[in-house]
């Protein structure tokens, strides 16, 4: 299986993924980290020469950051060695450059430090993938066009999927469970797998090894004597899918939204064929076909013919391969196809037999 080519706007979302965790490795270390986190934090620092680099230089960041706070607080001298070394040396040897300058430099570059655009523990472009190593020794894949925040500090380990489609391996850890939020929805799990996929109006959960709960995230706490049996639903086994509809959840309980359907192991593997680079179809209408292609690439397929739309389809694609499905189409399914910009217009071809 040919993987995508490797490309620069890869590179920098690895990085910032990267950044990400070691933003989190280093608040759990501030905080001081359990014999298990330790362990896991090692194994993390092995794992990639990039990991101990981007988290000694991180540290370094906020503690220079930390030392320049210091600096303004009122009725306090400015630290001469709030400024890394090489720096002062260049502004002692510029008369017009004094200390009380540097120090508005450095505190014009804290505001714009904090003032960058909030961005998410791990976050994907359209047509990218990412495996994030989580703190707690869980796995995170995110699917194209997804993001993910995390918080594994408290008694929970808790991620939110913020948009998109992201599978998660959890690390088994009955201390502390995994509570994975989704547009009001909470998976809580120990150690198990499934994935989350988010719509506009709804939530899919497929489990793949184990079993997990359900219920709302305004009743975080199942126990509750006043919504906690009210608001769980049944737990969710693997080769189980649910389907949430966002918009009938009544006041009280998730059950009243939810269909929970059998999955073969077939069915599985198309689901998540996303993790080869694939999207894989049987019998689909095609304006899903074509939505789907699109949840993958800029250029958009769109169904002109509704006639079109509703044919079936089944095939198996690279995600990024709508070039070769169009021309598919053209040559062997009598499919008129107009390009526009951005669009791949698609409509049945009134001469085709």
């Amino acid at each position: 299986m040919t993987d995508f080519t490797r490309d620069d706007s890869h590179s920098d979302a690895e990085r910032q993924a990267i950044e990400a965790t070691a933003g989190v490795w280093l608040s759990l270390r501030d905080r001081g980290m359990t014999p298990g986190e330790t362990e896991a934090f090692v194994r993390w620092l092995q794992a990639d020469t990039r990991h101990a680099s981007v988290f000694e230089g991180l540290d370094q960041a906020w503690r220079q950051l930390d030392q320049l706070s210091a600096s303004v607080l009122p009725n306090t001298r400015p630290n001469p060695d709030s400024l890394a070394p090489r720096f002062r040396r260049r502004l002692a040897k510029t008369p017009v450059f004094s200390m009380a300058a540097a120090v508005a430099l450095a505190l014009v570059c804290a505001a714009l430090w904090l003032q960058r655009p909030q961005k998410h523990f791990a976050e994907t472009a359209v047509g990218a993938f990412q495996k994030v190593d989580l703190p707690d020794g869980s796995v995170a894949q995110l699917n194209t066009d997804s993001a993910i925040d995390a918080d594994m500090s408290g008694p929970e380990r808790r991620v939110r999927v913020v948009r998109g489609e992201v599978h998660f391996s959890v690390h088994k850890d009955a201390v502390h469970p995994f509570v994975v939020t989704a547009e009001g929805i909470q998976v809580i799990a120990v150690g198990t797998a499934f994935n989350v996929r988010t719509e506009p109006k709804s939530v899919e959960v497929m489990v793949t090894e184990g079993k997990v709960r359900l219920n709302q995230a305004d009743y975080p706490k199942l126990a509750d004597s006043r919504h906690g049996a009210e608001s769980e639903s049944p737990p969710l086994s693997a080769g189980e899918k649910a389907s949430i509809d966002i918009d009938h959840i009544s006041e009280r309980r998730i059950a009243d939204a939810m269909k929970v359907a059998k999955v073969s192991a077939s069915e599985i593997r198309r689901v998540l064929a996303w993790q080869e680079r694939r999207i894989e179809f049987d019998s689909t209408p095609f304006n899903e076909v074509a939505a789907e292609f699109n949840r993958y690439n800029r250029v958009k397929l769109v169904v002109t013919d509704p006639a079109l739309g509703s044919q079936t389809f089944s095939g198996t694609f690279r995600a990024d391969g709508y070039n070769a499905f169009v021309a598919i189409l053209e040559q062997n399914f009598g499919v008129r196809v107009t390009r526009e910009a951005d669009q791949v217009l698609l409509a049945k071809n009134v001469s085709a037999k």
